[in-house]
């Protein structure tokens, strides 16, 4: 049914853009991002039901469950990827490599190819947000009172941490969506890799001549890893592969391969416990042996998740999908992708994205199932994935790290530089269409 001229749609339209001004003003009401949109989505479908009473109810209700099974699978797969990015970082993994970086006297033009070389590699395995706030902390610790190189730095971290999350399916939740609808398999993901380089090579080229080439104190800061920190790091490498074997050659949901990690994870979690319970000489002359012996607790963990973000995808997942039942995203897809032509729409996805969350951006054009090549898939990836470097409120990544190096690191501060990281845009795009097709 075309609703979206019917009293229901156009309520339900209203209803959404409501809830989507009150996340962004997140910030000045203090509301949880979660809230406007679990409310919204509720009252978008009771309103689908109502309109489709009769003959039809059972339409909504099959509609209701084919979204709600897209979010329970990206719900337990993210489940289970923040718990082990958690698990590293309560085992002092990240710690560990922070106080490495400082304690090797670079000077603050190489740290700042340094935290940006380590953000752009290590985003593709963990999520973006996590791997900008360790590398951020590294600048903020070496930069000290310099508020240039801060700033900087944290920049050309954001820029990496989305571009290298731009080329894998856990570096960000759009590759994820992508790569679990099957539009894109794992071994495709890479042919972004050099438009990712690209887009991140640019700016940071361009901003490098402005960075000091002063020598930061160094710091004889020692970390010492947790028990199991090694153990958890290489468990999690082997989820990662089960997960793309169950997916790519089993042709399995790749949550299973990711809740089946989460499994063994808790295993080693039971290992840990028990070898603490007993008494390990080795974790009595751990400087912090009380807090070891009672913090390797997985469902602990699992306490510190996000949840307002988990449940901001439950909002979001559900308000789109009902939009889409209503027929609004046909009627958007035949404007931009009839009208405008796939390759300037994925091009103002990626625009769009640096202003609204790249989420609910991609999760409609998923929905939408416009008539691309493969090609164009692989593009609206890339500037959903790096879109939301344009702007410092862009990503989540940006976001964190305003609140992280407050004062130093902020809108204006990315803005001044926003014309280096448009033409890393530009440049990647054209980099992919020349290397994948148009």
């Amino acid at each position: 049914m075309d609703l979206t001229t019917h009293w229901v749609g156009l309520v339900c339209l209203a209803v959404f853009i409501l809830a989507y001004a009150l996340v962004i003003a997140e910030e000045f009401l203090h509301l949880r991002k979660s809230v406007p949109v679990m409310v919204a989505a509720g009252i978008i479908w009771i309103l689908i039901g109502v309109a489709y009473a009769g003959s039809e109810e059972g339409k909504a209700a099959a509609a209701f469950r084919d979204n709600l099974l897209d979010y329970a699978e990206l719900f337990l797969f993210l489940l289970s990827a923040i718990t082990y990015i958690n698990t590293m970082e309560e085992r002092r993994v990240f710690d560990a490599l922070r106080a490495w970086l400082i304690g090797k006297g670079l000077s603050l033009r190489v740290l700042f190819w340094v935290t940006g070389l380590l953000a752009f590699c290590i985003s593709p395995f963990a999520d973006n947000l996590t791997t900008a706030l360790v590398m951020g902390t590294v600048a903020i610790a070496v930069g000290g009172g310099n508020a240039r190189f801060v700033g900087l730095a944290c920049i050309n971290v954001v820029v990496a941490a989305n571009a290298g999350g731009a080329f894998s399916p856990f570096g960000d939740i759009t590759t994820l969506m992508v790569w679990q609808k099957g539009l894109v398999t794992f071994t495709e993901f890479f042919a972004l890799l050099v438009p990712a380089i690209v887009t991140w090579l640019v700016p940071a080229i361009a901003m490098t001549f402005a960075v000091d080439r002063a020598q930061p104190a160094s710091s004889a800061e020692g970390v010492i890893l947790r028990p199991g920190a090694r153990a958890v790091v290489g468990l999690f490498i082997g989820t990662i592969a089960l997960t793309v074997v169950v997916h790519n050659f089993l042709h399995l949901p790749p949550v299973l391969g990711m809740m089946t990690g989460l499994g063994a994870l808790k295993v080693l979690g039971y290992y840990q416990e028990r070898r603490m319970e007993a008494g390990n000489a080795i974790l009595a002359e751990f400087e912090h042996g009380d807090e070891a012996r009672s913090a390797f607790d997985v469902f602990r963990i699992l306490q510190r998740l996000e949840w307002d973000t988990l449940m901001f995808f439950y909002g979001v997942v559900m308000c789109v999908g009902g939009l889409g039942t209503l027929g609004y995203l046909s009627a958007l897809s035949r404007v931009l992708y009839g009208g405008l032509g796939p390759t300037f729409a994925n091009v103002l996805v990626g625009i769009v994205s640096a202003v609204v969350d790249n989420i609910p951006i991609t999760f409609a054009v998923l929905s939408m199932q416009p008539q691309m090549s493969h090609s164009q898939w692989l593009l609206v990836t890339l500037t959903a994935g790096v879109g939301g470097s344009l702007l410092s409120i862009g990503s989540a990544a940006g976001v964190a790290l305003m609140g992280q190096a407050r004062g130093v690191y902020t809108f204006m501060t990315h803005l001044k530089w926003a014309w280096a990281i448009v033409l890393g845009y530009a440049a990647g795009i054209a980099a992919h269409l020349l290397l994948n097709g148009p």
